[in-house]
């Protein structure tokens, strides 16, 4: 187990390059189909992250976990990036945002306290609420600007579905990393995961087998680069190490601090306005993620 200062760079880190993979999908997806780009990205990532492991003489298949690791690959990869990224085309952007920031940390809670994983603490429930409410604050104005039409409304469920999808694949994997080093769990993953959505990409996506040709010009190739390693390969390493050590839920909390960063960024790169009220989302989302770090 990593040491607890270390554990809470690593999560700084997560939150850093999670909160700014906003941008480099926007740039990529603009011009590659979503399902493509994100299979061949993670694809990638899980070949990147097992040559590794074999050059140092460490990749070794636990079999015995397979069954388990293709479970949480559908979950985690897969299904979670097709109901994301199709959701999002049927909902305003401040919408999907308090969905999946404010269900991400409490259905992480939600599994682990179902598989005998984690119990409910005082603590726990008030970082939850904090939290939840501070994304609200935050995004509930753009949030409740939509017609709530019956397409929208289904873009809420598919966010809602690639939520659990997300969290249950997380949980699910955690016993497994209690035998298996992380580094290896979380290649083997996104190499399963991404194999699936590259093969949904290619029968059923439109566009894909045209751009599977792969000339997408400098803006997705550079987006491809960072989030195939500080956001693939480096991120989600560190994530399944932090859901070994701290659980899935307290893991979790990059939901309330990812989002702040994403925001801050628009106001430098984009001019966006940043509001009192937004300010105050934002700080209590930050006390949230205090409330459920500390020790003691």
């Amino acid at each position: 187990m990593t040491s607890i200062g270390l554990q809470r760079l690593m999560f700084v880190y997560l939150c850093l390059v999670w909160g700014t993979t906003w941008i480099a999908m926007k740039t990529a997806t603009v011009v590659v189909p979503p399902a493509l780009f994100a299979g061949l990205r993670w694809v990638a990532a899980g070949v990147v992250m097992l040559v590794v492991l074999r050059l140092r003489g460490r990749l070794r298949l636990p079999w015995a976990h397979m069954r388990r690791l293709c479970v949480v690959s559908v979950l985690l990869i897969a299904l979670n990036q097709i109901f994301m990224m199709y959701g999002l085309r049927l909902v305003s952007s401040g919408l999907a945002a308090v969905v999946n920031c404010a269900l991400t940390p409490l259905t992480l809670l939600g599994f682990s306290v179902a598989l005998g994983q984690e119990r409910v603490t005082k603590r726990a429930i008030w970082a939850m609420g904090l939290g939840v409410c501070g994304v609200c604050v935050l995004f509930g104005p753009a949030a409740v600007s939509g017609r709530l039409d019956a397409a929208e409304i289904l873009g809420a469920a598919l966010i809602i579905l690639g939520t659990l999808t997300y969290s249950a694949g997380s949980v699910l994997a955690r016993p497994v990393m209690g035998v298996v080093s992380p580094f290896l769990v979380a290649g083997l993953v996104n190499l399963l995961g991404g194999v699936l959505l590259l093969v949904l990409a290619m029968l059923f996506e439109p566009g894909a087998w045209a751009a599977a040709d792969l000339r997408w010009g400098a803006g997705p190739w550079w987006a491809f680069v960072y989030l195939l390693g500080p956001a693939a390969v480096v991120a989600s390493t560190i994530y399944f190490f932090l859901v070994r050590d701290w659980g899935a839920s307290k893991a979790g909390n990059f939901a309330f601090v990812s989002p702040i960063i994403a925001v801050l960024l628009g106001v430098v790169l984009s001019g966006e306005a940043l509001h009192p009220i937004d300010a105050v989302g934002m700080a209590m989302m930050l006390g949230a993620a205090w409330v459920a770090l500390r020790v003691g």
